[in-house]
Formats: structure tokens, sequence, C-alpha cells
């Protein structure tokens, strides 16, 4: 490998990785020749592949006609146009969208959203918002205090208002069976429990990934958890605010995965594949009377200068076709099928994988020490790195995160683009194979040593 040049970037760390040179499809391709698969489309965002021909000329179309203009100036057609298919896709009623660059934005937009809602029909004593722990709802202060990851939101709790939490329905580690509603009850009635102590009267929202990203790994809803959430927030007023950032686009084998069970939020939102990482855009989608009561109290007291891009939105709207043209929604659905079945094919081989779930292509396995009791690696191994560090040496590109709350615990995300194939599923099959082998030949080199 090149040695990388002295840079002026810095981020999280100061890990450094090779110069890309060209992605084409679920590929990418270092300056120095070297391929990688990329198994997990980034941060779950290349939904659609790398190099999609028909969005490139999409934008470069837009690129000829405009590249900015402010929405307080003009309206554009590929934001008029995004909106109508957005409000298409959404649930009946929520025909109501407010474009942002990213995730994070689109959390925020939504809580300021249902507070100026709170405000305007005369609830104003309705102000927090519940959510899981843990969760990840992104990296703005607002959306950090919703957020229950401690190792990203400790340094800040000085600087932010504390929401409360309810636990995430983590059925496989509370050793309960996912299939039984009584379970998905047990957990959402966490909900109502939490409304209860709060004061109803001061709720003012609770939001949840219908299906887990990076904090919970894929994690998905036991039997009836999400139709009784649902009606727990309508009993007692509380606005259901869907966090659709990863999950949304058809990753799950819909297009939104609360699909799955049938149950509509008040507000969602949605970004990463939503243009699948052609161009910074998402989306807040509201219902209808929500927008037009902040409206009529004077309007939405929130913006971004970026909202609306034309540009972007040309992507988006093109992404949102080349995922209908080419049948992405049910090919991750099918080739999600076989991943997971071939991820727990994996689990049967090595002793170290003690959990695999998600839906479609928005999968996720979890590395243990004894599977019965389902106790995690020890810390001080930093699985969650060395595991990703060794799959990346052999060409693959897969996603991890620390399961349990932050500080411990290992989950790797395994979700390619939705143009996946079985051959490509086989690839990842069969590095990830070889990587879990290295990895726990490793693991006991290191104990022995110890």
């Amino acid at each position: 490998m090149s040695k990388p040049a002295k840079s002026h970037l810095f981020y999280q760390s100061r890990l450094r990785r090779p110069t890309l040179d060209q992605a084409h499809g679920v590929y990418m391709w270092d300056v120095d020749g070297k391929r990688y698969l990329d198994g997990s489309s980034g941060a779950m965002v290349c939904n659609i592949g790398h190099s999609n021909q028909n969005v490139l000329e999409a934008m470069r179309r837009q690129m000829e006609k405009s590249t900015f203009g402010y929405r307080l100036h003009f309206e554009t057609e590929p934001a008029e146009k995004l909106a109508a298919k957005t409000a298409a896709l959404a649930p009946d009623g929520m025909e109501k969208v407010f474009f942002v660059s990213g995730g994070s934005e689109a959390v925020e937009s939504a809580i300021k959203l249902a507070r100026q809602n709170a405000i305007a029909i005369g609830e104003a004593q309705r102000w927090k918002v519940i959510s899981r722990y843990p969760s990840y709802h992104g990296c703005t202060l607002g959306a950090l205090a919703l957020t229950g990851y401690a190792p990203l939101t400790a340094a800040f709790d000085p600087m932010m208002r504390a929401m409360p939490k309810i636990p995430a329905p983590r059925a496989y580690l509370d050793g309960l069976d996912p299939d039984d509603e009584a379970t998905g009850l047990h957990y959402a009635d966490m909900l109502e429990e939490r409304i209860l102590a709060e004061g109803p009267e001061t709720v003012l929202a609770f939001i949840v990934e219908p299906v887990g990203g990076a904090s919970t790994g894929a994690l998905v809803p036991p039997a009836g958890y999400m139709k009784r959430i649902r009606e727990i927030c309508s009993r007692y007023g509380v606005l259901l605010i869907h966090d659709e950032v990863m999950s949304g686009g058809g990753r799950t084998g819909k297009f939104f995965a609360a699909e799955h069970w049938d149950v509509e939020p008040d507000i969602l939102v949605i970004s990463k594949g939503f243009a699948a990482g052609y161009a910074p855009l998402g989306a807040m989608v509201a219902h209808n009377d929500i927008v037009e009561n902040v409206l009529n109290d004077g309007g939405f007291l929130h913006g971004f200068t970026y909202a609306g891009n034309p540009l972007a939105c040309a992507a988006g709207l093109a992404v949102l076709e080349e995922i209908e043209r080419e049948g992405m929604v049910a090919n991750a659905d099918g080739i999600g099928a076989e991943l997971k079945s071939g991820l727990e094919g994996l689990m049967a081989k090595h002793a170290i994988v003690g959990d695999v779930r998600g839906k479609g292509l928005l999968l996720a396995f979890e590395l243990v020490s004894d599977r019965e009791t389902l106790a995690p690696l020890p810390r001080e191994l930093n699985a969650y790195n060395a595991l990703v560090d060794i799959a990346y040496d052999r060409g693959l590109i897969i996603y991890s995160r620390r399961t349990r709350g932050g500080y411990e615990g290992d989950h790797f995300l395994v979700c390619p683009p939705m143009i996946a194939t079985s051959t490509h599923v086989s690839e990842i099959l069969e590095v990830l194979d070889a990587s879990l082998a290295a990895f726990a030949s490793t693991m006991a080199g290191q104990r022995k040593a110890g």
C-alpha cells in the first residue's frame, strides 16, 4: 500500500485508510488497484451501488440548468417532483415533505416540528421526547439528547437537556422469545410506564427506529411491539416519530421498514439511502394536520441553507426511479434472506458468533465469549475494530459498533448495496469465514500469551 501523504483533515481519530480511486457497482478500488467489496454500503448509504450511470446523467442534466436555488427565492422542479414522489411512498395523510442534507438534520427537524405543533394546539407543556437505550439518532445536540449511547453523549451531557429513555427490545439478550407477542407487549408497555411516570401531559413524542441501526445492530422488534407502541402514543396524544434514516429506502425489503408491521407514524425521517450517497440529502415527512397547525400558527421556525437543493433533489429523484426500475426492494428482500441464511451458517461454524439478526439487506451478527450466556468478548480485545480490519485487509468492508451501550459487546453490520447478487453474497461469506477464523486464532493466541 502506498504510504499516505500528510493530511490536513481530521475526523474521529488518527486512523488512515488507502486513497479511493474509483467505485462501480458493489466494488471500490484504491489508488494501488486493490479492490474492495463494499459490504456495508459505506455507512449503510450506497443502497443502489456506486456510479449508477442513470443517476449521474440526471445530475449532469441538472448541473447544466442550475445547482442552487434558495427556497425563499425560487421553487425548483427537482424538489417538487421528489417531494411528490416521497409523499406517494409515505403512509396516507403524510404528504408534507421538508428536505435536509442528512440524518441528524432530519431528526432535529422532526423534534422541532413536533414541539411547534404542541405549542400551536395549546399544549406547550409537552416537551419531553422519549427514546430508547441504546439508540443513535444523530450528532447534533438535539439529536444527541435522544441518543442512548454513552461514549458519544457523555462529554456533552452538561450542554444538553436530558431526555427520558426506555430499554430497547433486545429479547435475545433477555432470554425472551422474539416471536411471542407477549415479548413485544412486555417491551412496548415500558413506554406507557414511562409516559405515566413523566406525566402524560409533558410528553411530546416517542422516537424509534423500526429496525435498529448502528447502536443495536439491525435489531428487529419482537412480535406485537410496533403496533402496541402506536396504540400507546395515540392513547396519550404523544406523536410517534419513525427514524428511518438507515432502514428507509428499501433496504429491509420494504421501502419504509415500518411497512413490515403495517404501522404508521405521525412524522418520519429518512436520509442515507434516500440519495444513496450521490448527494447529501434527507427528508422529514409529516402528517398534513401537523404541518397545517404549525403554518397556521406563524410558520415553522427552522431551516437550512441547502434545504431542497435542486442538484441533490435531482439525484434523489433519480435514485428512487432506479430503485423502482430495477426492482431493488424485492432484491433486497430475496438476496437479504440468502445472506442472512449464510450468516447463520457462519454462526453454526464459529462459536464466537452469538446472534444473527436483521431484515432484508440490513443485517448484523454479534460476537460473544459464551453462546449460552451471550456474555460479550473482553472489551480489551477491541473485536469491533479488529475484525473490521482483518476483513478490510482481505478486501471486504463491514461496519461495526459496540453493542451494549457502547462500552462493550461487538456487532458487525453486513449491508451490501441492494444490487447485490448471489455471487456477491458468496464472496462476502467466504471472506467473513476466513476473517472470523483469523480473528479467533489471534484471540486464542492473545489468551495463551496472557
